[in-house]
């Protein structure tokens, strides 16, 4: 089993910085990729960011690229999301989420992750 407990989530203003913060638990989270989705009012869930076990690889969705940064402290088994120059469309709950390490599937799809975080609410307002 693997528990995980986002925070960080808050109300900012477009062009703002926000950073998440993923607390894991359960004996794979080291040996595991993790990812961030987000999912806004009346759209589906999609991907934001994935890094794999060891921290050295890092995935993006085109969205947010050059703007977040994904990164794990092994150590603290914890995975964070730093978000700067904040948008509007921005706004959503974003979900971390503990990738099967039993199943190659791609970073990018939701099916490719086994366990979820309860979300944390991010607004932007502009």
């Amino acid at each position: 089993q693997v528990q995980l407990v986002e925070s960080g989530g808050g109300v900012v203003q477009a062009g703002g910085s926000l950073r998440l913060s993923c607390a894991a638990s359960g004996r794979t989270f080291s040996s595991s990729a993790m990812g961030w989705f987000r999912q806004a009012p009346g759209k589906e869930r999609e991907f934001v960011a994935a890094i794999n076990w060891s921290g050295g690889s890092t995935y993006y969705a085109d969205s947010v690229k050059d703007r977040f940064t994904i990164s794990r402290d092994r150590a603290k088994n914890t995975v964070y999301l730093q978000m700067n120059s904040l948008k509007p469309e921005d706004t959503a709950v974003y979900y971390c989420a503990h990738k099967d390490p039993y199943y190659r599937g791609s970073y990018y799809t939701r099916t490719t992750y086994d366990y979820w975080g309860q979300g944390t609410q991010v607004t932007v307002s502009s």
